[in-house]
């Protein structure tokens, strides 16, 4: 079996990514944060809620990477904003300003400091979807330099980047849970009917349901995808993939930051 193969027969989020850190690791890159984000304002991905995250990173190190917002002042997150492409992470700091690193850098780099996450490569990748972003940062393992990243990526390189482009595909094709909670089975249906231009009083006469009914369950969409208008419910239900989903696709949530596979909190 090739080994890009195993990729396309993953029927959930959790299932690619412990298959995908099976694999980085056995290149030398035992720790992964993968990030999209289609939702991203002016910001740097303003609301982290908003972002599917998988990670295998300490539990630690996510509470105040994320939760603490720390990755605002990420290197790393800012080329991979304004660039597509892989970078090592050497060349991007060298590339800095010869200027003093702001207190929220400095923070940033001893965070990384404390839990060896020194040398790596980031790849950032091509999205046709306006204001959205998605990366995956790759660290070698504790004890590594940034020297035997490099030499890796010289003789790997190549397989290990289409390897990565492979898997964001597929996460991208798969539901998301997770963080944001799942919708039931009726908030979806009727989500999919307005998706379908169907009015309150079609999707009440099609469901057997009166109209404040059918208002009750887009409430709780709404709230369960942290939006405001039913609009907004549509489209991060349609991107996340909770909408127009086969019959038998794996709902049980993935498990999230900290152990194997994440998409949102776990460990």
């Amino acid at each position: 079996m090739t080994p890009l193969r195993p990729y396309l027969q993953m029927t959930s989020v959790e299932e690619l990514w412990s298959h995908h850190t099976r694999v980085m690791a056995a290149y030398g890159f035992d720790r992964l944060f993968y990030a999209f984000n289609a939702f991203r304002g002016a910001g740097l991905y303003d609301n982290p809620d908003d972002a599917l995250l998988l990670t295998n990173m300490p539990t630690d190190y996510i509470d105040a990477y994320v939760d603490g917002g720390m990755f605002r002042d990420g290197v790393m997150v800012r080329w991979a904003i304004k660039n597509t492409g892989v970078a090592s992470w050497r060349e991007v700091y060298e590339a800095l300003p010869d200027q003093p690193p702001s207190p929220g850098e400095k923070a940033m780099r001893a965070l990384n400091e404390r839990h060896g996450i020194i040398a790596g490569y980031t790849i950032s990748f091509p999205m046709a979807i306006k204001n959205a972003n998605a990366g995956i940062g790759l660290a070698v393992r504790q004890g590594m330099t940034q020297d035997d990243a490099d030499a890796i990526w010289a003789e790997h390189g190549s397989d290990i980047e289409i390897i990565n482009h492979v898997a964001h595909l597929c996460v991208l094709q798969l539901p998301a849970t997770g963080q944001h909670r799942l919708l039931t089975p009726r908030q979806a249906e009727v989500l999919e009917l307005v998706a379908d231009g169907k009015t309150m009083q079609d999707i009440a006469l099609l469901l057997s349901r009166n109209v404040a009914t059918i208002e009750k369950h887009l409430r709780g969409a709404r709230d369960a995808l942290g939006v405001e208008t039913t609009a907004q419910a549509v489209r991060k239900a349609s991107i996340l993939n909770q909408i127009f989903r086969l019959d038998g696709a794996k709902t049980d949530p993935p498990k999230m930051r900290g152990s194997v596979s994440q998409v949102g909190k776990v460990h």
